[in-house]
């Protein structure tokens, strides 16, 4: 499950409050003389995108300068109270905090992180080790890129990009050499299929860096003023010359997640002393990385030149241009330029006369550019490989299904890609074309982003097959309308007797960790013909590229999702950017979603809160004066009002806010919810048998699920109907309380009863997607705990999504013909 950050007031760059944490790191003490590091780290959760100090009102969805180093942090993904902030100057081109939490920055912090006791690899581990082999496969690509030797300045056309983009900002016409268009790509046509190497076995995690190793950095931290319970966490991401490395270059200690950039200053200067100075070459290097891996923790996958330049220059860099190049030369970063798509502009004409066409230049990190590349190459690959010989099979699926399931089969049968979007009830068509293929003999599988999401998606073929078998004329007899199914969460979503792996429904995490799903041919390839993925949105660049790689030539892809929901936590649009770009078919659902609710969130997709009228109390306002007061009232309704007047009991009830912090935050809402519903002296880290948890697997994820007890081996819960052992130390940075969720957490699953708790101070976080996905979550009844008073229909009507720089869309269209 995804997750979301808090939000605060805005936060100048680089101040002592603008601080982030994550998991590992210490909660007290600086990591230079007269800097703190503070904030309990929690599972892994919302936006980590920009820091400040916390306020009341700490919530997600707050605008932010990323480029300026506001990166927020967000409670239970590893990272302390910190905040997003208000959206800072757009004419440069500022970024804006993501929509989602860090879903790959500080992967390598978490790879330990099992899910039990034992030697054998947990779903995390394998889903971490999955995710190292597609890194070893984009490092491998990029060692067959040429290389800028380290230590060298940069030249040709990487140096005239930087050149071209200073002319621009002074005046003069750009370099002819780097704006010139560059000849397309030539369109391939159905490539035999070739297979790719088969990914090696998944390693164990490996294990703690050497005594040796983190002795080494112990000593030149201390020497620094920094503490030394940083050691591990310096030594696994600099490696066995961790102390050499570190000494050498005291601001790698940005590396660490969670250490900031005036922290980082502090120990250079205790370090170097008068050779230290904010024009150091080291020290720039080292600022660039950190501001491309805040974007991309904002979700991002590139920043523009002129945001970087000019981040870089409000963190103290005397000079950006150089700072930059530097990066550059040393490998640390990529350069690229892409042509800016006018709206209704003519395609180019072919003339002898150059054509200066308006481009942008862009900078992010090898790690999520070459996985963007190698996504549009694998998409490319499968829009490009459709076999003929399959037609004759995806007849008889289509000839099975009515409705908007065939349309939806029709397009798959003749596209190895399609888009298909609507709301809850549109799940009830990729379920009947799964039910179908398989039925026809096809290897069909769908993979769900949470596990609520797949035992929903099981109850869909599970209600498809008893209309089946009803008489013909029994209503709604076709397996591709709604009916009989109802989105319960957890276990209880699924028919008894109905196991979701029988269907062919898995989940992401377990598919691309190897414990759900196909198994894979002798080429490394799922043994697939058709993969239907629901939640699309919530793909980011990493996770969808190593779906798509893993897929053989020939094989169907489905994106099904509803694209009014809150976006990925990891850097990316894919589904939107797939969207925009128009490359394959899009097919739309048109099943409403029923009742009440259905309309109330309709409305809000389309940028409208209506009033609805709502009979059987399905939809309640409770207007509250301040965030005590909401807190009260949220208590009662969960505890007592909701299961009394519409007969749904408190542990089948979510309480959603805008951020972990501040008044009415998840902090304060779940301490006053356990004091009601599970008091106890929380003598394990805060925590009773009992209690409602979410834990956080791997960074990105987050598992709701209940305290079972605790014993030396750690703290055994129950989540997804699975046990799960959770070692001591590990506790406090992956498990918090989850009866109250922020909207990210939450998305991708949906429970009978929603309180959602809009408290005045976090009217800046509320947006349309916020809205949309916060409603969304209610099956039956909805109560809003009602303080921002205009704020929300404001919201609704008037912030839409927040951009992310993407370059899917730009780098698909000279592969796939427009569709």
């Amino acid at each position: 499950m995804s997750t979301e950050p808090e939000t605060t007031e805005e936060a100048g760059p680089g101040t002592p409050d603008t601080r982030e944490t994550r998991e590992g790191e210490p909660r007290e003490g600086g990591t230079g003389p007269g800097t703190r590091t503070e904030g309990r780290t929690e599972g892994r959760t919302d936006d980590e995108a920009s820091g400040g100090t916390e306020t009341a009102g700490d919530s997600e969805e707050a605008e932010g300068d990323v480029a300026a180093g506001q990166t927020d942090s967000a409670d239970g993904t590893g990272t302390a109270d910190a905040s997003e902030e208000t959206e800072k100057d757009a004419a440069a081109g500022g970024t804006e905090p993501a929509e989602g939490g860090d879903a790959a920055v500080g992967a390598e912090g978490a790879a330990g992180e099992g899910e039990g006791g034992s030697g054998s690899l947990s779903e995390a581990e394998a889903e971490l080790a999955a995710q190292r082999i597609e890194r070893e496969r984009i490092e491998r690509r990029k060692a067959e890129k040429k290389r800028i030797e380290s230590g060298t300045k940069l030249s040709g056309t990487a140096a005239d990009l930087l050149a071209a983009v200073r002319a621009v900002e002074s005046g003069e016409k750009p370099v002819a050499t780097v704006f010139a268009e560059p000849a397309p790509a030539p369109r391939r046509p159905a490539p035999e299929p070739v297979r790719r190497p088969q990914p090696a076995t998944a390693p164990v995690p490996p294990g703690a860096p050497a005594p040796e190793t983190v002795d080494a950095v112990r000593r030149v931290l201390a020497e620094g003023g920094a503490p030394d319970t940083l050691a591990p966490q310096v030594a696994a991401v600099l490696g066995e010359s961790a102390g050499t490395a570190l000494r050498e270059d005291p601001w790698q200690l940005l590396r660490v997640a969670g250490v900031r950039p005036e922290q980082a200053d502090g120990f250079a200067r205790a370090l170097l002393g008068p050779d230290c100075g904010p024009g150091d070459e080291r020290r720039g290097r080292a600022m660039t990385v950190w501001l491309l891996e805040q974007a991309a923790v904002a979700g991002h996958t590139a920043l523009e030149l002129p945001t970087l330049t000019a981040a870089l220059g409000r963190q103290g860099v005397p000079d950006p241009d150089a700072a930059v190049q530097d990066a550059l030369a040393e490998g640390e970063a990529l350069v690229f330029q892409d042509a800016l798509e006018e709206p209704g502009a003519p395609a180019p004409q072919d003339t002898e006369e150059e054509q200066e066409r308006p481009v942008r230049v862009l900078v992010g990190l090898e790690r999520y550019a070459l996985a963007e590349e190698s996504l549009a190459d694998g998409l490319a690959r499968l829009v490009n490989s459709v076999p003929e010989e399959s037609a004759r099979a995806w007849e008889a699926v289509v000839a099975g299904l009515s409705g908007g399931a065939a349309e939806l089969a029709r397009a798959v049968a003749g596209h190895g890609l399609v888009l298909h979007t609507g709301g809850e009830a549109a799940r009830a068509e990729p379920a009947a074309l799964l039910r179908a293929a398989r039925a026809a003999g096809l290897r069909a599988y769908a993979a769900c982003h949470t596990s609520d999401g797949r035992h929903r998606l099981t109850a869909y073929l599970a209600a498809a097959s008893e209309r089946r078998d009803a008489a013909s004329g029994h209503p709604g007899g076709h397996p591709d309308q709604p009916g009989g199914a109802t989105g319960r969460q957890g276990e209880d979503a699924a028919r008894p007797g109905v196991d979701p792996a029988a269907q062919g429904v898995v989940t992401v995490a377990g598919l691309l960790g190897g414990g759900e799903g196909p198994g894979r041919d002798a080429d490394g390839a799922w043994e697939v013909d058709l993969l239907v993925v629901l939640d699309a949105p919530q793909l980011d660049v990493e996770s969808a590229a190593m779906l798509v790689e893993s897929l053989p030539d020939g094989a169907r892809l489905v994106l099904s999702g509803d694209p009014g929901v809150l976006w990925s936590a990891g850097p990316g649009r894919v589904f939107a950017d797939l969207l925009a770009a128009r490359v394959c078919p899009q097919t739309v659902s048109r099943v409403p979603d029923p009742g009440p609710l259905g309309e109330l969130v309709s409305g809000i997709g389309a940028g409208e809160l209506h009033q609805v009228a709502a009979p059987g109390k399905e939809i309640v306002i409770v207007p509250v004066r301040d965030a005590g007061e909401a807190v009260h009232r949220t208590v009662q309704l969960v505890a007592d009002s909701v299961p009394r007047a519409i007969g749904v009991p408190a542990d089948r009830t979510v309480v959603i806010t805008p951020g972990h912090g501040g008044a009415a935050g998840t902090r304060a809402l779940n301490a006053a919810l356990k004091e009601r519903l599970n008091p106890g002296p929380g003598r394990f880290g805060g925590f009773d048998p009992g209690d409602r948890i979410v834990h956080s697997p791997a960074p990105g994820r987050t598992v709701p699920g209940v305290v079972v007890k605790a014993d030396a081996d750690g703290l055994h819960l129950s989540c997804a109907g699975a046990p799960v052992v959770v070692p001591r130390e590990r506790v406090e940075g992956s498990v918090r309380h989850g009866w109250a969720l922020t909207a990210h957490q939450a998305v991708g699953a949906r429970w009978p009863a929603a309180v959602v708790v809009l408290p005045g101070d976090a009217a800046q976080a509320l947006s349309r997607p916020w809205v949309y996905t916060a409603f969304g979550r209610a099956e039956r009844h909805l109560s809003v705990v009602h303080g921002v008073e205009q704020a929300l229909p404001r919201a609704v009507a008037e912030v839409p999504a927040k951009p992310r720089t993407t370059r899917l869309g730009t780098l698909l269209r000279p592969q796939v013909p427009a569709s």
